[in-house]
């Protein structure tokens, strides 16, 4: 059989072996980063699975192509010697991949986020669809897929809504100048019995009367959401929102709206007789 045959059946096998390798990698990735979501795993060694995955493909495809280059009679050895002298230019050259490797090793090491948290990253923010050695991805709420520099992620500010263990809830509701002071109680006694009776709602709420505005009685409820998930605190926000709003037009009470009154002073020095 001549060489050249040789080499398409050494290069078909290699190639169909990195597939069937890479294969089962990734459906060990899938199951690894499933794993990863789950609220009740925290393993160090987990963190840095998403990166050791991709430092096992690379390594399946070097001893792959090693392989298919020293059955076509070339030195392995050589090749190797060959990326030790020109390590050092290469590691020169790369100096922001090399930095990035670190900075990919310090968010995992500190568990900063993983894999389907939620968070705010340099005024970007979504869900972490992955990290790897070079760079985090995020996907943000315009459903943009977002690729940030491990580097630069590790040295930023980084907010994990994710880890939040409730959100706060600040409103604000208007009652018109007209609604008497008996009223005034009763906005807040719905309130207070609202959020006292919603399974969503943290009990540590406050709520009293705000301000006098420019057109309205302002009565403001603070509380919390039992939730760090954002969708989570829209739903029960939103709920809320919805029960108040029911209960106010119940009891006659008015929501005021932007508006302004004009007094027109009359000069009786023109009035004629």
């Amino acid at each position: 059989m001549p060489n050249w045959e040789k080499g398409l059946i050494a290069l078909g096998v290699n190639l169909v072996l990195i597939v069937v390798l890479f294969k089962v990698i990734d459906v060990v990735d899938a199951r690894i980063k499933r794993k990863i979501q789950s609220e009740e795993t925290d393993s160090p060694l987990l963190r840095f699975m998403p990166i050791i995955i991709k430092l096992l493909k690379a390594f399946v495809l070097f001893i792959a192509l090693t392989g298919l280059l020293q059955s076509q009679g070339y030195s392995v050895s050589s090749i190797i010697a060959g990326f030790g002298i020109g390590g050092l230019a290469v590691g020169m050259a790369a100096k922001d991949a090399i930095s990035n490797i670190f900075g990919s090793i310090e968010i995992l090491s500190d568990h900063v986020y993983k894999v389907g948290d939620y968070v705010k990253v340099n005024g970007i923010e979504g869900y972490v669809e992955d990290i790897n050695i070079r760079s985090t991805k995020i996907r943000d709420l315009d459903n943009y897929l977002i690729s940030i520099p491990n580097n630069i992620a590790a040295n930023a500010v980084i907010t994990n809504v994710s880890r939040a263990h409730k959100r706060f809830i600040n409103i604000v509701f208007g009652v018109t100048y007209s609604t008497d002071n008996e009223k005034i109680k009763c906005a807040q006694e719905i309130l207070k019995e609202i959020a006292a009776n919603h399974d969503e709602i943290h009990n540590d709420f406050n709520v009293a009367v705000y301000e006098l505005a420019d057109s309205s009685i302002n009565i403001r409820f603070r509380g919390y959401v039992k939730s760090g998930s954002y969708d989570k605190f829209l739903r029960v926000r939103g709920d809320f929102y919805e029960k108040v709003v029911e209960r106010f037009r119940a009891e006659n009470i008015d929501f005021a709206f932007p508006s302004r009154s004009l007094y027109i002073e009359r000069d009786n020095s023109k009035v004629e007789n």
